[in-house]
């Protein structure tokens, strides 16, 4: 062996040995949390291992510790589509029903013995890392269950997570294996996160859950490394691969692999000892160093678990037991009132700031007036708050008591906080609302909305950007985002100064991609417009039906100022209903079609739909030939329950491409309802009225030919006579 060769091999031999003692002493640190050796020892043998890998690049490995943080991947985020689905949790929301549950399952097994594995349910983002020969090949996302996100450039720099398995695990790794769990941010390092954010003057993240998963989802993973993530692993994908009959032998043998699992589960024998397990969890809840947020409870056995099998959302032999919402009491010092972008008031509790479910909360929505009075909350009044679902401030009521001297019942003022106009309260309704059009509270609440993702989606035109515009008079209404030009926009001021004193303005750069994000919303599909003009009861779903009947602007117009027949003498329901072409179109009906004749009757609202036209907003659709016959014109379809091999979306778009009509509700003029495993009430609602009731394998049939069903073909009955629907009621 030449003297180069030697050298060679002695550096590979030496990179290798100190790969796995740095790996050691991750695990020793990271995952035990039992340091063996201090900062200065573990940098020295970084610093070898680096000098080596620089004099010979080529004994880089990927699972070395030094490229745990690397280059962003190419294509940021590409889908991955999981081998096994991710399924979500059914939830017990109290004892009762994780007692329902623990029934069911004893008495699905019968006489065999069940016992329950038990873990701490960690509040943070689900992960899927797969692994092959030992070294750790690519981490995605839960997404939607069945397609997650590459993230495997920003996993690999969390250090609990192996980059190869130990060899304790097995002697020979196996070829291929996928573990799941969760990432999360200790409470110490939010705090810290926080820390820094408000020291750069940027807003502080929420609570540890949306900081970790926004930190996963970096596109610079050196981001992502001064995180501090952490996880636990719960999960081996196909675990009787490895000889593991039950989810305890799983979770050793993620130990033994170097997984980070967590050290507070329980095999529990009885439902006693499962109750026992949950109340203890609670109890210890605020002292962990992590967020949970409920106790998961599993069967322990893999062969019961197939067993039991899956529903179309969750397995059936797992559940979440969700932790009662943290309570706290504080002091309401204030009800405000909020204008929305339509003019709805809504009352807002101020109160002293206290911490509920990991995140400090200091004003919570009332509601409405009625709202108010049925839990008497006064200002002044100790107040009990929690956070619903452990996300949205809650009032849940005053402290019996405790309330001052002298607080009076609170009342919705008579003109709007805003402009002062009149406050109105529709008859039968809940909501109190201002009736000034150019409420300058709604301008805001309307210019955002038409701006947002849901509607026009000008990339870069958030809130902030908005209310400088208005203030600068260059806002008044939506039509005016196009008369921007990039000159206006590049010397606004921001309204903050730099530390040489001179104004900070939003810049050439930025002002270029705006004018470039407001030019490519004016070509947005109808029923974006529709949707964004802010129509009361006009969602995202009624914009787009609308579209697709009247195909433009006009058009809709046209049909809006067609007065229908008033109930009266002689003039019955379905008459009043036939004289109305907006009602009478599949999924609007007579309420909504009253509020798009107020929006069209105010002349201020058809003058700024001029303006829109004038500056080059699309108001029509382009519709091109389509691509197949329209073989299922004239037919309106309804999807209900879970389909498994189409999402909801692919499936409404592939009866749309035949012409047929999708709507989301049933009634005597649908054609046919598709139903899925757990169809609820639509089904039952097709069943009452006769109307045929289609499975999947049917919708795939329709799909591939083209061709409409028969009430003799496979799958097309009708509802009367119809087969039960997997997990339908009845």
């Amino acid at each position: 062996m030449s003297g180069a060769s030697a050298e060679r091999a002695a550096a590979s031999a030496r990179a290798e040995a100190l790969r796995r003692e740095i790996s050691h002493h991750d695990h020793r640190y990271y995952v035990l949390d039992a340091p063996e050796i201090g900062d200065g020892a573990y940098d020295a043998l970084v610093r070898e291992l680096r000098a080596i890998e620089a004099a010979w690049p080529e004994l880089v490995t990927p699972d070395s510790p030094t490229q745990r943080v690397g280059a962003a991947p190419d294509s940021q985020f590409a889908p991955v589509a999981h081998a096994q689905r991710m399924y979500s949790l059914d939830n017990a929301m109290d004892l009762a029903e994780l007692d329902a549950w623990l029934a069911r399952v004893v008495a699905a097994v019968g006489e065999r013995e069940c016992a329950f594995t038990c873990e701490l349910k960690i509040d943070g983002s689900s992960l899927a890392l797969v692994y092959e020969d030992g070294v750790l090949a690519r981490a995605a996302t839960r997404g939607d269950g069945r397609t997650g996100e590459d993230v495997t450039a920003n996993v690999r720099t969390i250090r609990d997570v192996p980059l190869r398995l130990r060899a304790g695990a097995a002697a020979d790794p196996p070829a291929r294996i996928e573990v799941r769990g969760e990432v999360y941010l200790p409470l110490a390092a939010f705090e810290r996160l926080n820390a820094a954010q408000e020291e750069a003057g940027q807003p502080p993240f929420a609570n540890p859950r949306n900081a970790a998963a926004g930190a996963v989802r970096q596109k610079d993973p050196a981001v992502t490394a001064s995180r501090e993530l952490a996880t636990f692993v719960y999960q081996l994908v196909d675990p009787r691969s490895l000889g593991l009959s039950r989810q305890s032998e799983a979770l050793e043998w993620l130990r033994a692999a170097g997984f980070h699992v967590n050290p507070d589960v329980a095999t529990c024998a009885s439902a006693e000892a499962v109750h026992a397990y949950c109340e203890e969890a609670v109890e210890k809840r605020g002292s962990l160093p992590y967020e949970i947020d409920g106790v998961v409870v599993k069967v322990d056995s893999f062969a019961l678990q197939e067993e039991l099998g899956y529903t179309s959302k969750a397995p059936r032999w797992a559940i979440a037991f969700k932790f009662p919402a943290e309570e706290k009491t504080t002091v309401l010092r204030d009800i405000r009132v909020q204008v929305g972008r339509t003019g709805a008031l809504t009352p807002l509790a101020e109160f002293d700031p206290v911490t509920v479910a990991g995140s400090t909360i200091a004003r919570a929505t009332l509601h409405n007036i009625d709202e108010i009075r049925r839990k008497d909350v006064r200002i002044g009044d100790t107040i009990v708050v929690r956070k619903a679902g452990d996300v949205i401030p809650e009032v849940v009521g005053p402290v019996a008591g405790l309330r001052p001297e002298g607080a009076v019942a609170w009342e919705m003022p008579a003109a709007c906080p805003s402009c002062a106009g009149p406050v109105w309260r529709p008859e039968g309704e809940v909501v109190s609302r201002c009736t000034n059009v150019a409420c300058p509270a709604q301008r805001l609440e309307r210019l955002g909305h038409w701006a947002g993702r849901g509607a026009m989606d000008i990339d870069g035109m958030g809130t902030e950007l908005i209310a400088r515009l208005v203030e600068r008079g260059l806002v008044h209404d939506v039509s005016d985002f196009y008369a921007l030009d990039e000159a206006t926009l590049a010397a606004l001021d921001l309204g903050r100064v730099k530390k040489d004193g001179t104004p900070v303005v939003l810049g050439g750069l930025m002002a270029a991609k705006l004018v470039a994000a407001i030019d490519a919303s004016r070509t947005r599909p109808l029923a974006r417009v529709l949707f964004g003009l802010g129509i009361r009861h006009v969602g995202s779903t009624v914009a787009e039906v609308l579209a697709a009947e009247f195909g433009s602007l006009d058009a809709l117009l046209d049909a809006a100022a067609v007065e229908p027949l008033a109930l009266g003498e002689g003039v019955t329901v379905a008459a009043a209903l036939a004289s109305d072409p907006v009602a009478r179109v599949e999924g609007v009906g007579p309420v909504i079609a009253a509020s798009i004749r107020a929006f069209f009757g105010n002349p201020d609202n058809v003058a700024l739909v001029e303006r829109l036209r004038e500056r080059g907003v699309r108001l029509a659709e382009e519709r091109s030939a389509p691509a197949r016959p329209q073989t299922l014109a004239g037919l309106t379809f309804v999807l209900t329950g879970a389909l498994e091999r189409h999402t909801r979306d692919a499936a409404a778009a592939a009866l749309k491409e035949l012409g047929a009509k999708v709507s989301g509700s049933v009634s005597k003029k649908t054609s046919f309802v598709v139903a899925g495993a757990d169809a609820g009430s639509k089904y039952d609602k097709a069943v009452a009225l006769g109307v045929p009731v289609l499975d999947e394998a049917a919708l795939d049939r329709i799909i591939e030919t083209g061709e409409p069903p028969t009430a003799d073909a496979p799958g097309g009955s009708p509802a009367a006579d119809a087969p039960p629907v997997p997990g339908a009621p009845g």
